[in-house]
């Protein structure tokens, strides 16, 4: 009589790649809002704000902008490196699930630097920036939660 096929296996595999699935499918909402913010900011129109007011305010600020870049651009790169990590650490390239930390790491720090300007400096905030600030939050939880599962 021969041995049943081990199929705890796949399982495993299955459940240290779906919090990186999660995050390459998080990180596209936060690629979409940072491409509209950089579109409307390259193009000079106002964003308007349906859920707070403030939104203008917030992306018209000295601190919309790094060195003449759009800091929403920044995002856009941040959040696509993100997808591409992601997608490449779900594949189990262990060297992409280290980048990727690290980068959801700086994108955390910059959030709550962010935050903390949009809250204590310009005293407005953004809903766009918010939903940045949520995203990466939520990419955050998610690179925690796949450093356990390793």
């Amino acid at each position: 009589m021969s041995n049943p096929p081990d199929t705890s296996q796949p399982i495993q595999t299955r459940r240290r790649t779906l919090p990186y699935a999660f995050a390459a499918l998080v990180s596209l909402v936060g690629l979409a809002d940072a491409i509209y913010l950089t579109i409307e900011h390259l193009s000079g129109r106002s964003v308007r704000c349906t859920i707070v007011s403030g939104c203008s305010e917030v992306l018209s600020s000295e601190y919309a902008t790094v060195r003449g870049i759009p800091l929403a651009m920044v995002g856009a790169a941040a959040y696509f490196t993100v997808f591409s990590l992601a997608v490449l650490a779900a594949y189990s390239y262990k060297w992409a699930a280290k980048l990727l930390m690290v980068v959801v790491g700086l994108m955390f720090i910059t959030t709550i630097w962010l935050l903390y300007l949009q809250a204590s400096v310009i005293r407005h905030f953004c809903q766009f920036c918010l939903l940045s600030a949520l995203v990466t939050f939520v990419l955050t939880v998610l690179i925690v939660i796949s450093l356990r599962k390793r």
